[in-house]
């Protein structure tokens, strides 16, 4: 499942059941959403035929062979593997991110990569470890 969403179970012996959606925010500015759950498998062996999608969110599509890992950045989850004869592994999860925003009147900041929105807030995006320092400007 994702973080909105749970996934869905298999609607069919040869289909395999798509992941949850994420949570959407619009923290940057820009409406996206983050934690989507990874496809699930399918067993071609026993007739399956249609992996599971991700859900919305970076959740990862499952394909044939190993799972795919969710889209990084977005901390989506990592699809089942699919099973065509050998066993394969699910994929990793996706990487996360770390997002900040305040009013830059009140505060100020360094760190991360900083962006404007337009509100005029300050937003500070860490993709890898960082340090967020605040201090009051005034």
């Amino acid at each position: 499942g994702g973080a909105s969403q749970v996934g869905q179970n298999a609607p069919s012996t040869t289909a395999a059941g798509n992941g949850g959606d994420g949570k959407q925010s619009s923290i940057t500015g820009t409406s996206t959403y983050y934690a989507g759950g990874g496809g699930g498998g399918v067993n071609a062996s026993g007739g399956g035929t249609t992996p599971g999608t991700g859900g919305q969110g970076g959740g990862g599509n499952a394909a044939t062979g190993t799972g795919n890992a969710g889209t990084a950045n977005t901390g989506g989850g990592g699809s089942g593997g699919y099973y065509p004869g050998s066993h394969y592994y699910g994929g990793s999860g996706g990487s996360g991110v770390v997002i900040l925003a305040y009013d830059p009147t009140k505060i100020s900041a360094t760190g991360g990569t900083i962006t404007t929105r337009g509100d005029g807030f300050k937003v500070h995006t860490f993709t890898s470890s960082g340090t967020f320092t605040a201090s009051d400007p005034t």
